[in-house]
């Protein structure tokens, strides 16, 4: 939960593992790798930095639990199937992020209405995804269409 709350911000630890939840150990390191709430996977430790991947899922359980959620980049309506699809946000696209958002931070990626599009990886900070119109702000790892046709 400490890492949760430091990585996503106050009281992120309890809305993502308060109950229910299951962590899967790597067979070759021994150390916490998948986190399963339910049966369903919520998300991955980077084994690179130590910080929580979230899945789709656990996004969703992030955005409903949190009032003001950090770590959050909302894009234009216009292009919310492009990243439901998996592809990149584009700075341009940018309504609004986190400033504090640095690169490589876990990100969740919504429209204008809050409804979750994809998770991934910021490539700018929150600061700049504003204020650049070129470039790629976040690499999208996941987006809403494409988890939904691997749980399938």
């Amino acid at each position: 939960m400490g890492i949760a709350n430091y990585q996503f911000g106050h009281d992120a630890g309890v809305a993502l593992f308060a109950k229910g939840i299951r962590v899967a150990l790597s067979r070759r390191t021994g150390r916490m790798r998948h986190i399963y709430k339910n049966g369903t996977l919520i998300a991955t430790m980077r084994p690179k930095d130590g910080y929580i991947a979230l899945t789709s899922e656990g996004a969703l359980m992030f955005l409903s639990a949190m009032k003001h959620p950090s770590n959050l980049v909302v894009v234009q309506d216009d292009v919310a199937d492009f990243i439901k699809a998996g592809g990149d946000v584009f700075a341009k696209h940018v309504v609004r992020a986190d400033e504090s958002l640095r690169p490589a931070e876990e990100v969740v990626v919504t429209n204008e209405e809050g409804k979750l599009l994809g998770v991934g990886k910021a490539v700018l900070s929150g600061n700049d995804m504003k204020y650049f119109k070129r470039g790629v702000a976040v690499k999208v790892r996941t987006g809403t269409e494409k988890s939904a046709e691997h749980n399938q």
